[in-house]
């Protein structure tokens, strides 16, 4: 960034994510539709607070998620090269990010540290024991304490500290179990060195996977998109995203969603001091969803894919679960009041 002339306006500070990009798409894909003959209703979802899961959640509670039939949600980069597209990520690890604060007594370390109940030590412990937490036999699990903050003097025993920490599971429930027990250690670890702990969920992400019929239309749309030359249908993904709330409430309410992957060369990975994005990318992830919108509303209402046995069996329109008067809504979700979904942001 300093090479070529861009940088923030915060000295030494960046957000080494590619939200920027994410914006950028979704200004795009919004002029482009309205400049075209799209009949339906789009949504774009410009979402906030994505690092520590805040965003998400809100707005999947919002009027404007309601009667949703399709979302696309979108991400750039996440180790994939320019010219890559992933259709639809499948098993997102579900978290939950977590402050703690400890509360102790001070007193002096040298005269008198016998009348102190020391925080520091017992967020050591707690940053111990939590890294001790047993991983869990029905899929993979995470814990991570990521700051932490105790002390004002060498002389003195602290009486308050302050940590930030994470939970991940393979599904929801595997995430609560891990935030449950990471709960358990902080506050007894606080108890054994006589102190109090207060411990806050600060926020939750869910695990949804992407539905095989976006994934499907996404990787043939894709195929067709100049400059992309590799798309993969759809990949494992060890990471955690918020978008997940908007992905649960539109597939809970019987519409479609998928989580795309548009791939971008950049020197290092997110949230590094040397991250960056290739540019080609901004106009791979504009037409993959421009085309993606369009295809969805001719194609509209797209067959379910349906399991049966070993084989999977298309079903026709007839059998495809919508709402009174089309997908979740009077006049189908792409007619007069439908509804359509774009990037996560």
């Amino acid at each position: 960034p300093a090479d070529e002339g861009f940088r923030s306006k915060v000295d030494g500070t960046m957000h080494a994510c590619g939200h920027d990009a994410h914006m950028t798409w979704g200004l795009a894909v919004l002029e482009r539709i309205a400049e075209s003959d799209f009949s339906g209703r789009l949504v774009v979802f410009f979402q906030p607070a994505e690092e520590t899961g805040g965003g998400g959640c809100p707005m999947a509670k919002s009027e404007f998620a309601e009667g949703l039939d399709y979302l696309l949600a979108i991400h750039v980069g996440l180790d994939h090269p320019t010219g890559e597209v992933v259709a639809g990520i499948e098993k997102p690890l579900a978290m939950c990010h977590v402050d703690a604060t400890i509360e102790g007594t001070s007193a002096h370390a040298g005269k008198a540290p016998n009348e102190g109940a020391n925080a520091m030590h017992a967020m050591g412990a707690a940053i111990v024991n939590a890294y001790g937490i047993p991983r869990h036999s029905d899929g993979m699990t995470r814990v991570n304490i990521g700051k932490a903050e105790a002390g004002t003097a060498s002389n003195v025993i602290a009486e308050h500290a302050y940590m930030e920490a994470e939970a991940r599971g393979e599904t929801t429930a595997l995430m609560e179990f891990m935030e449950r027990r990471l709960e358990r250690t902080i506050n007894s670890a606080a108890k054994m060195h006589g102190c109090r702990a207060e411990v806050d969920v600060v926020s939750k992400s869910p695990r949804a996977d992407s539905d095989p019929e976006l994934q499907a239309l996404v990787s043939e749309v894709a195929n067709g998109v100049e400059g992309i030359d590799h798309v993969l249908p759809a990949v494992d993904i060890d990471a955690s995203e918020d978008a997940t709330f908007l992905m649960e409430r539109v597939q809970d309410e019987g519409g479609l969603a998928t989580y795309m992957i548009v791939g971008t060369d950049h020197p290092t990975s997110h949230h590094t001091p040397t991250f960056d994005v290739d540019e080609a990318s901004l106009q791979h992830g504009v037409d993959a969803l421009v085309g993606t919108i369009r295809e969805l509303e001719r194609r509209h209402p797209v067959p379910r894919v349906e399991s049966s046995g070993d084989a999977e069996r298309v079903e026709g329109e007839a059998n495809v679960t919508h709402g009174e008067g089309g997908p979740l809504g009077e006049g189908g979700a792409l007619g007069e009041d439908g509804a359509h979904a774009g990037d996560d942001g």
